[in-house]
């Protein structure tokens, strides 16, 4: 076994445990080998043998390639200042001294003439550690007066806002290591094969179907997880999973497949003889789906091949399935809900998940992707934000433009309505600023009026397209550089301790050292710091942990180890006291029970976007938009597996790995004139790229994608060269969520 020593010891060669802290949809092990304090090898061994009780955490290709991105050459290395207009890219080098005191200037500026809710501190995930930028910064604006904050996010706004509305909870789903007892999984919409969703997630798939389980996925892609571990591949077009459900709920209230028993116990509004008083008759879900609701429309099968593409006789095939082979586990991916009506696909899967019986038991799933049915304490940096205002973490641009008097109809939550406008933004270890959020070119323009926002503080490792339109950059560490704890992601019973490897590169700072001393210049850093170290921080981390995990090791022996793991004897069921003792355990909503009607909804009087049962909503710049005739192919984001997001992007040995390239089904390539390689121009209203086409079967006729996460790059005819997706989507929140409905597109290609 190799010795593990920690980053201040001065051997010529050590090895380091650590592990990636960001968005990656998986945190693993990673032992890194120094050499001369430089990284020279990454590896993913463990001092445990890989056995089915415990496996090793293993690293996926971005964590193999972390080197190349820690040693990449365009690595951000002193603050820079901006010159000439913003957005133009142009800066120049100043000390830290002069950065923080003008971000100081700024700070205290913008506080005292325009208040808390002026100061936003933008989303991001390139940091996800428990001592990051991003929760020194929230630390300390709270202590100066507090700051405007968001709730949701741009993975999952519509699952963690639409799913309460059912369950009372996001805490939704079994533990993987449940998908044994599953006879039935259907993944919908979701690829763990390159998305991960916790590490080792394909192993416990792997370990279902082996059991016996039979593994569905339905996707517009012929994806990896598809190619690996399926059964049966349906395609389906972006927008329609809603109207998939529904004619299954059709054929299952149809032919009698479904547990009425379960339903009349546990479910508000599935029928008429289960709504609330006062709900006038035809409004409950079965009405709906059968017809004698308002539209009259009955949801069978053949209605729905003509909205999804699906065929008939497959939608019945895959409903008598999941009617007949219990337990099952419907799984829905992010992806479903990122479009324009994406709180109707979250809502929708549970009432197929009811009924059928499936919530409460072993093999069985309740919601989506929800948050598993199980808490590991660790313990995070104490603040208060005293600012109240909330909006929604898409919503960011509205409040720029009209914050003032802002109210719950553009998201707002906590007060009435904002005092101001947003006119300073912190934007620390993320590229949602321009790259990541929708309708990029529009974004830019935003960004660039100086009469509005008034000072742009970016704080990242590279100059990505939100660093460009910066007016100070301070060059961030790297991971391999700093001391932090990072958490399993999502789903895994385990924290990792990440060790420093090697010394930062040129005038880069830790998170904690710099906002320390902009601590010092709002006369704050006694408050903020405590007169403790970041060392300190970090074992007042670990001791507070202690304390509600009994068992849990000290800090320098969980800092030796890398790892501290929870074992449990069962696999964790959401819901499972719920449906055991109901009296006891109601679900956490107004009834009680699951609302499959939300008189909540009703309230809102919205029905036509936000209606009381899951529905089926044509969307805009669907399949039923008539822009079709214009634009007729509907253009998703699928995640890739060689970024993490914009992470990544330029590194050019995960390029070689799986080049950015639109794909588009071989049909559609013919009639263009398109071929294999070919460089193409998608593109809409709102703008246009450039990339090489991969011409492919694996995606279904009149769909095409491009991969997220791509560096918005605009030449000077504001043609994006490098391809980024958020150059053709739309900026228009989701009527509930008011979250991103980034896979709703309509485009055209074209051979360059």
């Amino acid at each position: 076994m190799q010795e593990k020593v920690g980053p201040l010891d001065k051997k010529d060669e050590k090895f380091v445990y650590t592990s990636g802290s960001h968005n990656c949809g998986g945190r693993c092990l990673l032992k890194v080998q120094v050499r001369d304090g430089r990284v020279i090898a990454i590896t993913n061994e463990d001092d445990q043998p890989d056995t089915p009780s415990y496996f090793q955490l293993r690293g996926c290709l971005r964590c193999r390639a972390y080197r190349d991105r820690l040693y990449h050459p365009d690595r951000l290395l002193y603050p820079l200042k901006r010159l000439g207009k913003r957005g133009e890219g142009k800066f120049e080098q100043i000390t830290w001294t002069e950065a923080l005191d003008y971000i100081a200037h700024k700070t205290k500026k913008v506080m005292q003439t325009y208040g808390p809710e002026a100061i936003y501190l933008n989303y991001g995930t390139g940091n996800g550690g428990q001592v990051s930028e991003r929760t020194w910064l929230k630390r300390l604006l709270s202590l100066y007066g507090g700051y405007l904050s968001y709730y949701g996010s741009y993975s999952s706004a519509c699952t963690s806002i639409a799913t309460p509305y059912t369950y009372g909870t996001n805490q939704t789903g079994n533990s993987r290591e449940d998908w044994v007892n599953s006879k039935l999984l259907i993944l919908l919409g979701w690829n763990p094969a390159d998305t991960v969703w916790g590490t080792n997630t394909s192993y416990y798939l792997k370990k279902a179907k082996a059991a016996g389980a039979k593994i569905i996925v339905i996707d517009p892609i012929y994806t990896n997880t598809a190619v690996g571990l399926a059964d049966q591949w349906i395609a389906i077009r972006p927008t329609t999973d809603s109207a998939l459900l529904a004619a299954m709920a059709y054929v299952l209230i149809t032919e009698n497949l479904y547990d009425a028993a379960f339903l009349d116990q546990f479910c508000l509004g599935f029928d008429e003889e289960h709504m609330p008083e006062g709900i006038l008759p035809g409004n409950s879900y079965k009405s709906y789906i059968l017809g004698v609701s308002a539209d009259q429309t009955k949801k069978t099968p053949l209605w729905a091949e003509s909205i999804t593409g699906i065929p008939e006789n497959v939608i019945i095939e895959l409903a008598r399935a999941y009617g007949t082979m219990k337990p099952a586990a419907l799984i829905e991916g992010y992806g479903p809900q990122r479009h324009a009506y994406g709180e109707q696909i979250v809502r929708s899967g549970p009432v197929l998940a009811a009924m059928m019986g499936n919530i409460g038991i072993a093999g069985g799933w309740a919601s989506g992707k929800g948050n598993e049915a199980r808490n590991h304490f660790v313990a995070a940096i104490p603040y208060e934000n005293p600012c109240k205002a909330k909006i929604s973490v898409f919503n960011w641009p509205d409040a720029i433009l009209h914050g003032k008097g802002m109210g719950g109809d553009f998201s707002v939550q906590g007060v009435k309505c904002l005092s101001t406008n947003i006119k300073l933004i912190f934007n620390v270890a993320g590229n949602c600023l321009v790259n990541q959020h929708s309708d990029a070119n529009q974004t830019a323009a935003l960004l660039q009026d100086e009469s509005l926002v008034e000072c742009i503080v970016v704080n990242d490792q590279f100059m990505t397209a939100s660093a460009k339109f910066a007016d100070i950059i301070l060059p961030a560490d790297n991971m391999m550089e700093r001391n932090d704890i990072v958490q399993s992601w999502a789903y895994g019973d385990y924290v990792l301790y990440m060790n420093q490897a090697v010394e930062t590169i040129g005038q880069c700072r830790n998170g904690y050292d710099w906002v320390s001393d902009l601590a010092v210049r709002l006369n704050l850093k006694d408050e903020f710091t405590e007169g403790k170290s970041l060392d300190e921080w970090l074992q007042y981390l670990v001791c507070e942990t202690a304390k509600q995990n009994p068992g849990f090791p000290a800090y320098e022996t969980f800092r030796a180890q890398g790892i501290y793991r929870w074992h449990h004897d069962r696999p964790a069921i959401a819901f499972e006291k719920q449906i055991a003792n109901p009296s006891q355990y109601p679900f956490p909503t107004p009834s009680g029970k699951i609302e499959i009607f939300s008189e909540r909804l009703w309230d809102m009087k919205k029905p036509a976007e936000i209606p009381a049962i899951p529905k089926y909503i044509p969307t805009w710049e669907g399949p039923a938009d008539p822009l079709i005739e214009k634009y007729p192919l509907q253009c998703i984001g699928s995640h890739s597996k060689r970024r993490v997001h914009s992470t990544f992007d330029n590194v050019k040995w995960l390029e070689e790995v799986e080049r950015h390239e639109v794909w588009i089904n071989s049909m559609d390539a013919a009639t263009r004139g398109i071929r294999q390689d070919d460089r193409v121009q998608v593109y809409n209203e709102r703008g246009k790229i450039e990339l090489p086409a991969k011409v492919t079967a694996r995606i279904m006729p009149g769909v095409v994608s491009v991969p997220e996460g791509a560096w918005w790059m605009p030449d000077s005819q504001g043609i994006d060269q490098r391809g980024s997706i958020n150059t053709l989507t739309k900026y228009q929140p989701t009527p509930l969520a008011f979250g991103n409905p980034q896979h709703t597109n309509l485009v055209e290609i074209k051979k360059i």
